[in-house]
């Protein structure tokens, strides 16, 4: 990974809000931040940088010639500010065909990485979503959401609010490898038992199970014990899937920093998919814990319930229950 110094930019976007296709449960995207800091060795969203001199990302300075040229960079060393996302978004959330949407809160960056520290937009974010009673999702690997609390606490009385943080081991140092710049596990559990305390679900995601990596039992079940006792409302485990720029940079740090599972990485991943049988084999163990555990894999099950309080079912049932059942098969909670 380049080691340069981070560098923050500020940028214009005309809109805050993207639409989200397929069966997700939630409308729209919000992302604050374009690149993350955390550095996690299985990113999935280092393309997106590609997509910031294009067109159809309506950044407002991209017609700009000397902006456009500075719009790229290292997706984890340069990062881009959304400076105007709260005025945006007040526009955005003040038409009546936007209230009470179901919003996810980063999509592809985290909200909370340490950018958030300096621009501080997430407040006001909030407070709009508050005003607005718009129902949010977000996950995130930074403890940094605490700052907030109070605000999650009010939006989860008006709104329906999950909250999730993926966690992959708890194994520290392990984690600090893999995930560099990201709160220790133990933080994100933490933070998330704070959070149960306020009326928004939470849940813990074990994505992705790295094979050779994280995917033994050891690995596992100490992250399933502990999402038992802070009383977490469901678990979400998948596989490591690598595509596109994810998959030369994972098999560059498999080499680099654990040169004696690369063969046997890269046969498991030599169709461009993970082994089946390897596959099933881990989807066997998250099984096998979210039964010793008595833990739900069902995480649309807490959307539906919460989304009904807030907003009519009607239109949104039907979309969920078809969430309801890609879940289980492609995180394969209950199936392989």
């Amino acid at each position: 990974m380049d080691k340069s110094p981070v560098q923050y930019q500020p940028i214009t976007c005309k809109s805050a809000l993207h639409p989200v296709r397929g069966l997700f449960p939630h409308y729209w995207d919000l992302n604050v931040y374009r690149g993350c800091e955390h550095g996690c060795k299985y990113c999935y969203a280092l393309y997106s940088h590609k997509y910031l001199r294009q067109e159809n990302e309506e950044f407002s300075n991209a017609s700009d010639s000397k902006n456009e040229r500075s719009v790229s960079g290292n997706y984890y060393n340069h990062i881009y500010a959304k400076t105007n996302i709260v005025e945006s978004l007040e526009k955005e959330l003040s038409r009546p065909g936007r209230r009470r949407e179901f919003i996810n809160l980063g999509g592809v960056s985290d909200s909370y990485q340490q950018a958030e520290e300096e621009y501080a937009l997430m407040p006001d974010i909030l407070k709009l979503m508050i005003k607005y009673k718009n129902p949010v999702n977000i996950s995130t690997k930074s403890a940094l959401i605490l700052r907030d609390f109070d605000l999650f606490d009010e939006l989860s009385k008006v709104a329906f609010v999950n909250i999730a943080a993926t966690i992959t081991t708890t194994n520290e140092s392990l984690q600090k490898i893999i995930e560099p710049n990201c709160s220790t596990s133990a933080e994100r559990f933490g933070f998330l038992k704070r959070f149960k305390k306020t009326e928004a679900t939470v849940g813990v995601h074990v994505m992705p199970v790295m094979p050779l990596l994280t995917d033994g039992i050891e690995n596992l079940e100490p992250i399933f014990s502990e999402t038992k006792k802070i009383g977490a409302d469901y678990i979400i485990a998948a596989a490591l899937f690598l595509r596109g720029q994810t998959r030369k940079s994972y098999f560059e740090f498999i080499k680099a920093d654990f040169p004696h599972l690369y063969d046997q990485t890269r046969i498991l991943y030599k169709t461009g998919h993970l082994n089946k049988e390897h596959k099933a084999g881990i989807y066997e163990k998250i099984n096998f814990l979210s039964e010793k555990y008595e833990l739900s894999g069902d995480y649309i099950k807490p959307v539906t319930d919460g989304l009904k309080i807030v907003q009519d079912k009607c239109g949104i049932e039907n979309k969920l229950e078809k969430k309801k059942q890609m879940t289980l098969s492609q995180f394969g909670i209950f199936s392989v």
